[in-house]
């Protein structure tokens, strides 16, 4: 079965963009692209549309915010020294690198912080030294924040409240609640940059339901069909599509991405074809960041793409993915409506030969299609073939592809035909087909 995606040729660039034009195109030679990109739809840029961010608490303590600490009762700065590695200290009267602490975002008051090196800050909450050790963010490292304009209590999961000793280290022991005045257990909190507000900071910023609500809504309401009409009408034959790797597990991606953009993405094909428009889908947020930035996704400015070949397979599968450019059930679907049927009518009316669907199959792309989706799919595919003039054949009787197999599809109810109209009756179809070999086969024969 020919889908809307086998229409498609998918060219691919070291930059991560698929190029999808169609095969006539190819051949007679492409117009010069003359493009808009619809950047700040399926991945987010905050300096786009800043309001998305509006609604989330705490918003100036996103994850990636770097945020710098001074212990009001030494006045000196906590620091990582050489970036990470030890345990923290405070010896610092200027703030650099080392005193530089990216935040990951739990909640809205709890938070694990990262160094310049790499390293979490963590503690055994039994009163030791608080260290900058561990390589990945734990319990241990999880710290409830508790603000008072530009002051801050950090609080372990077991109630002890971090404090600045006298002896100049970080310790997770100061016992009962501080108050805010300057004491060990109270630091001046310095936000020094808040400049990530992606995808990551705004599904984690929201939590799962609020951002399902925002993300659906912007999805919906930033680009639409009316937007495709007007860029035909202004001479634009391209978009180029900005997308994130979690396109691939949609409708579920891992958290706290948000699903949707698949079926988004659908709809720009949709609205691409009724206005003539080319697509151009770029993976511009790829697993692990290339560039650190907040439209690659970025939870914290890290740039780990390139570090694991593992993004860079991962990579790899989202752009084959891609390239497959499924569609929901409900795409395919008007796909048969809009385009077979039009192309079976023209046929019909061109006074030429009698129209003859020769093969085609309940079968397609869609992921996880339910048996009712085949079901509207089949009907969908009757309902257009039944109007060639001369009439269609399914393929195949049977085949070890349950979904390609006649029979089964029969059997099971996942093909209902009902009553179909008959074109020609038996006897003149059967003479018009034996005619036709045979005139072959006495033309084969002549010319020996």
């Amino acid at each position: 079965m020919d889908s809307f995606a086998g229409r498609w040729v998918m060219a691919f660039f070291l930059c991560g963009t698929i190029v999808a034009t169609s095969y006539a195109d190819m051949q007679n030679g492409m117009p010069e692209v003359r493009g808009v990109n619809l950047g700040g739809w399926l991945v987010v840029e905050g300096w786009i549309k800043p309001s998305l961010f509006d609604g989330i608490p705490n918003s100036d303590m996103l994850d990636g915010t770097k945020v710098q600490f001074k212990s009001t009762s030494l006045q000196k700065y906590v620091s990582a020294f050489n970036g990470g590695g030890q345990n923290v200290t405070f010896d610092r009267d200027i703030a650099s690198s080392w005193e530089t602490f990216r935040l990951w975002r739990v909640s809205s008051e709890i938070f694990q912080l990262r160094t310049f090196g790499g390293q979490f800050l963590a503690s055994d909450g039994e009163g030791g030294p608080v260290s900058a050790t561990d390589e990945s963010a734990t319990g241990r490292g999880t710290f409830t924040f508790e603000r008072y304009q530009n002051r801050v209590h950090i609080k372990l999961s077991n109630g002890n409240y971090l404090q600045a000793n006298s002896a100049g280290q970080l310790t997770a022991d100061y016992p009962g609640r501080p108050g805010w005045d300057d004491h060990a257990a109270t630091f001046e909190m310095t936000i020094v940059a808040n400049d990530l507000h992606g995808d990551y900071q705004l599904a984690n910023g929201y939590g799962p339901d609020k951002s399902t609500s925002v993300l659906s809504g912007h999805r919906n309401s930033f680009v639409t069909q009316e937007d495709f009409r007007f860029l035909s009408n202004h001479g634009i034959n391209t978009v180029r599509i900005p997308v994130g790797w979690w396109i691939a597990s949609d409708p579920t991606p891992p958290p706290p991405f948000v699903g949707g953009s698949l079926a988004s993405l659908d709809k720009a094909f949709l609205w691409a074809q009724t206005y003539g428009i080319k697509c151009i889908v770029d993976l511009h947020a790829a697993p692990g960041s290339q560039n650190g930035m907040e439209h690659s996704a970025s939870r914290d400015g890290s740039a780990d793409w390139a570090k694991s070949p593992k993004y860079i397979f991962d990579s790899l599968n989202v752009i084959e993915f891609l390239a497959s450019s499924n569609m929901t059930a409900e795409a395919n679907i008007e796909f048969i409506y809009e385009s077979r049927l039009a192309q079976v009518q023209a046929l019909n009316s061109a006074n030429g030969p009698l129209v003859f669907v020769g093969e085609w199959v309940n079968e397609w792309n869609v992921q996880s299609a339910s048996k009712f989706d085949y079901q509207d799919f089949g009907d969908a595919q009757l309902q257009v073939y039944d109007q060639a003039s001369f009439g269609w054949c399914y393929w195949t009787l049977k085949n070890a592809r349950k979904h390609w197999d006649f029979e089964w599809n029969i059997l099971n109810n996942y093909l209902q035909l009902g009553a179909s109209s008959t074109k020609l009756n038996m006897g003149s179809t059967y003479f018009l087909i034996l005619s036709l070999w045979a005139c072959l086969y006495l033309h084969h024969v002549t010319q020996q």
